[in-house]
């Protein structure tokens, strides 16, 4: 779908968007639209107490603004500073959270900063993990995710005779204890902002509700792309630690992580799954088959790729 045939590119939209916004701020410039995607849009609202940012997602991911709530509710350290929004349309009017770290000067720093908010997030919102189901963020809890994983290897033979150490994989993750949460799943930097030293996550809309480790799958391989890092290197496991701490003694955790980043790799094609469901295909390399292949083609206990 062409930009312009897209609903927020439409001028009734955005006439109801903008008296939507001049009730709850007072607007003192003109209203940008930098971001337009089949998936989300975004405008930039200038007001005498700031920069605003309002965010519009499409039907699949409608539950973003109110997990953004209640994430905010639960821990608000490093979430999205909301002003309103409206759960049944799918809108948010937010503060601006600063700099994006894509347009920081990339340093190590920056995520082991980051990552142990994000984990502590997770730990505080475990507990909601069922309402966080019923606000609409999938449920790819372990159970869930097994099932599913075994329905996508009916199309993928190579994965199906790896089933075995799926379930295998499965029950280790399981056996740790470690209690399920909100799992971003798209966590790199360009999701992350930094302002005045203070960093948020924003952009909730790939969230699901899993195990936590499956984070780690896009955040390192993100980040060794962004510091120009190879797998395995004493940079990586670093964040990686300091994702950890919150958990646990990262040491005690590594094989355990090691086994959710492997895993992740099939969060992430059953997560491309939904998306393409709903969506025009992609204009790329069919992300479903490559997460997949990432999975089968490493060892027994995975490689930081």
């Amino acid at each position: 779908m062409a930009d312009e045939e897209l609903p927020w590119a439409q001028p009734d939209w955005l006439a109801e968007v903008r008296a939507w916004i001049n009730e709850r701020t007072v607007v003192t410039g003109e209203i940008e639209q930098p971001h337009v995607r089949p998936w989300s849009t975004a405008l930039r609202i200038p007001t005498a107490d700031g920069t605003l940012w309002f965010k519009a997602v499409a039907e699949t991911q409608w539950f973003e603004p109110g997990l953004t709530r209640l994430l905010a509710t639960v821990r608000p350290d490093p979430v999205t500073e909301l002003v309103d929004v409206d759960e049944e349309r799918g809108w948010m009017l937010m503060r601006d959270a600063g700099t994006r770290l894509r347009e920081a000067p990339p340093t190590v720093e920056h995520f082991e900063c980051v990552l142990p908010r994000y984990a502590e997030l997770q730990l505080a919102a475990a507990s909601h993990a069922e309402r966080m189901v019923e606000l609409g963020v999938p449920d790819v809890r372990l159970p869930a995710f097994l099932r599913s994983v075994e329905a996508l290897a009916a199309d993928y033979p190579e994965l199906a005779l790896r089933l075995p150490e799926v379930e295998a994989l499965v029950a280790q993750l399981a056996a740790a204890g470690i209690p399920e949460s909100v799992q971003h799943d798209d966590l790199h930097d360009g999701q992350i902002f930094v302002k005045d030293g203070h960093y948020r996550v924003l952009d909730w809309g790939d969230s699901c509700v899993s195990h936590p480790f499956h984070s780690l799958t896009v955040t390192l391989r993100a980040a060794a792309w962004k510091l120009g890092l190879k797998p395995g290197s004493p940079e990586l496991l670093r964040m990686r630690n300091a994702y950890l701490e919150p958990f646990g003694p990262p040491p005690q955790l590594a094989e355990l992580a090691g086994i959710a980043y492997r895993t992740g790799t099939l969060g992430r094609a059953l997560a491309y799954q939904r998306y393409l469901a709903t969506r025009a295909p992609l204009d790329e390399e069919d992300p479903v088959p490559y997460n997949v292949g990432l999975f089968v083609e490493n060892g027994p206990i995975g490689t930081w790729e």
